[in-house]
């Protein structure tokens, strides 16, 4: 009895395997017109909301490839249902500043001419070597080169270099918190 549940864990039936070819081509021409329908902002990674989407995407993809008790119509209607309520949320926060402002994480502004600014890294919870390892990342050489360092409202660290002949322009700044 071990030995067949080992075999089972292992190999799987040639139907099975033809099940999930079959959803995984069908699955993915389903997203492909979801995706052609709503619009290449369906998985960019422009605030914490779409984050988010991508991952629910991702793991309706993934139940429905590999669980072969799900159904395909089943599958598909939530993925228009997520992508549905991303554009939905989307339109809401262009329409409405109250809504953008409270479902929407703002950037914030860590560290200014190659100074840390400790209050919004405390706010933020983001750690000097977090900062440290994107400076490296973004070839830093010294604290000098650093205009400035803003943690996006993606989780992404942006690293703005100094220019000897260019200041940082406010425009650039725009919608970034500075405290």
């Amino acid at each position: 009895m071990q030995i067949l549940k080992m075999e089972n864990w292992i190999f799987t039936s040639l139907d099975t395997l033809v099940k999930v070819g079959i959803t995984i081509i069908a699955i993915f021409t389903v997203m492909i017109i979801i995706t052609r329908i709503s619009g290449l902002r369906t998985f960019a990674k422009m605030s914490s909301f779409d984050f988010a989407s991508t991952i629910a995407v991702g793991s309706v993809l993934a139940a429905i490839v590999l669980n072969t008790d799900q159904s395909l119509l089943k599958g598909s209607v939530a993925l228009g249902g997520i992508i549905l309520f991303q554009t939905l949320f989307s339109f809401a926060k262009r329409r409405w500043n109250w809504f953008d402002s409270l479902f929407t994480n703002k950037p914030m502004l860590l560290m200014k001419d190659g100074k840390f600014i400790h209050d919004n890294l405390k706010k933020t919870n983001v750690d000097t070597n977090d900062v440290y390892a994107k400076l490296r990342e973004a070839n830093i050489k010294d604290m000098t080169e650093v205009l400035a360092v803003v943690l996006e409202s993606t989780g992404d660290i942006s690293v703005i270099h100094k220019s000897k002949d260019v200041s940082l322009s406010n425009e650039l700044l725009t919608g970034v918190r500075k405290k």
